[in-house]
């Protein structure tokens, strides 16, 4: 293999080019996937607080929507 003939060079910049950009996506992926796990785990507790919130308002539509008697004893209850 003669390394000063023209097909060669080009043949080996285009393997430098493409290992390169494999090595940069591998690395890229590798930092990606401890993100990933920090995302799932930030995305827990927002599901987790949203399925609290939605609970709460459920409450607070019952209680604005009971006949009086009925709020007056889950006020009372929750006093």
């Amino acid at each position: 293999m003669d390394i000063e003939s023209p097909f060669t060079m080009v043949v080996l910049i285009v393997l430098i080019a493409v290992g390169a950009g494999v090595i940069r996506t591998w690395l890229e992926t590798k930092a990606n996937a401890s993100s990933n796990s920090e995302d799932r785990d930030r995305m827990a507790k927002m599901e987790a607080e949203i399925d609290r919130l939605n609970e709460r308002v459920r409450t607070l539509e019952r209680l604005a929507t009971d006949p009086e008697q009925r709020l007056r004893e889950d006020f009372s209850r929750l006093a």
